[in-house]
């Protein structure tokens, strides 16, 4: 048997599902965990083994964490653009 797990970070509920290798040795991924953990056609995954299972779980790029990934500042609107006029008049200034 063939044990797959995905997650990233804690998953709150435990999915767990057997799945058949195929003669190529390609696994389909339940639509139930693929929708779980955001998993859409053409995302990179990453696979390892812990002890004897086989993990795996999405690739997140800088893009993903952007979109979606935990926010460690938040900034206004105005506060952007007070932000961006002064950045401006250094560059004025400086030519």
């Amino acid at each position: 048997m063939v044990r797959i797990l995905a997650g990233v970070g804690v998953v709150s509920t435990t999915m767990s599902f057997e799945v058949k290798v195929s003669k190529k040795r390609l696994v389909s991924l339940p639509k139930a965990i693929a929708d779980k953990m955001g998993i859409r056609e053409g995302m990179r995954l990453r696979m390892y083994i812990e002890g004897d299972r086989i993990v795996i779980e999405p690739v997140r790029d800088a893009f993903w964490y952007a979109l979606y990934g935990p926010k460690v500042g938040y900034i206004s609107f105005k506060e952007l653009e007070e932000e961006s006029e002064r950045e401006q008049e250094k560059l004025q200034n400086s030519t």
